[in-house]
């Protein structure tokens, strides 16, 4: 299903632009917010934010000649994105650090770089029509969509390659050091190296797939559906040019952009998948950073490691350039400019 519409959208992509005689194409940057299990801000991850961009072919279904419309009241567009979606439970936040933060004694992060293609279809509320003696200038509009979205949650947990010398204690002060919490105090001060070398997936940190013939949950998969939903306001500042804000929320059909979801893996699950003892000890911290989260059985205070009630979703408010293209010529293959 997924590599059908993925398929479909690719079709009819050129066909939309060969068949029209002007479109839009537009580069957009911005400020993306995950929204998911990890948070330690009660309301809003504000803390979350991180970068995006996105490529968008638009207005390929208006032709101004004929409509007198800057923007058409209905119009399609196809848009290929990049978003980061990052989260560490353990960072210091308004001021705050250590046990003062909600979820510091889970201690659980992730990075996502996303990618994806979407079709959208957009309703322009203030349509800019052209008049004899005004120039177009705001166009106002709501757009909604299905997309399809590539993305691999890792973690930074290791200074260095994935070796349990490496790995990171975190103590309950807000500190990170290089053994784990003792009475004494004994330990180097460490800062995590930003390198995201731990890809969270092939770690089962939830027990998914431990025995295939016994366990039905499979691993999830780095291919997703969502459901972008925006609104903006554009402005025309010249004939070709356009610049536009935007605020997107894409809407997920997988609880797994972060790598959680349910419950921690027992002790029992992550030795089925990692037989031999230093794989095992490496999944276990992998599924429990802090070792605080679980003892490895399954039960009403230990178990809980996110929320399956909900899906991941994230935000993404943007600036956007976009250049008007036009040709000319008979049928669908003719080019040249005006």
């Amino acid at each position: 299903m997924k590599k059908q519409l993925l398929v479909l959208l690719l079709f009819l992509s050129p066909f939309a632009m060969l068949a029209q005689r002007t479109a839009n194409i537009a580069l957009s940057g911005g400020v993306v917010n995950y929204i998911g299990d990890l948070a330690n801000e009660k309301i809003f991850p504000f803390s979350s934010a991180n970068t995006g961009a996105a490529i968008t072919l638009r207005n390929f279904l208006n032709n101004p000649k004929k409509t007198h419309n800057q923007f058409p009241s209905f119009d399609m567009q196809l848009r290929l994105s990049w978003h980061r979606l990052q989260y560490d439970e353990t960072t210091p936040i308004g001021g705050k650090k250590g046990k003062e933060l909600r979820n510091y004694l889970r201690g659980i992060g992730f990075r996502n770089d996303v990618f994806g293609t979407e079709a959208d279809f957009t309703y322009n509320i203030y349509i800019n029509r052209y008049a004899p003696l005004s120039k177009p200038r705001f166009s106002i509009f709501l757009s909604g969509g299905v997309g399809v979205f590539y993305g691999k949650p890792k973690a930074d947990l290791f200074r260095g390659s994935v070796d349990l010398a490496n790995r990171y204690y975190v103590w309950n002060d807000g500190t990170i050091r290089d053994v784990a919490e003792n009475s004494r105090g004994l330990g180097n001060i460490i800062e995590k190296d930003g390198v995201y070398e731990t890809d969270l997936r092939t770690w089962m940190t939830e027990g998914q797939g431990y025995n295939k013939e016994v366990h039905s949950t499979q691993p999830y998969s780095n291919w997703n559906i969502a459901f972008p939903l925006g609104g903006g306001i554009r402005y025309s500042y010249s004939k070709l040019i356009t610049i536009s804000a935007e605020f997107n929320y894409y809407l997920f059909m997988t609880d797994y952009l972060d790598d959680v979801s349910g419950r921690y893996a027992t002790y029992d699950e992550l030795h089925r998948s990692f037989p031999d003892a230093t794989q095992f000890e490496l999944a276990k911290y992998i599924s429990d950073p802090t070792g605080q989260g679980t003892d490895g059985t399954i039960g009403p205070a230990t178990s809980p490691r996110g929320n399956p009630g909900m899906k991941d979703s994230f935000s993404y408010i943007s600036l956007e350039f976009a250049y008007k293209f036009t040709w000319k010529g008979k049928g669908i293959y003719g080019q040249g400019s005006n």
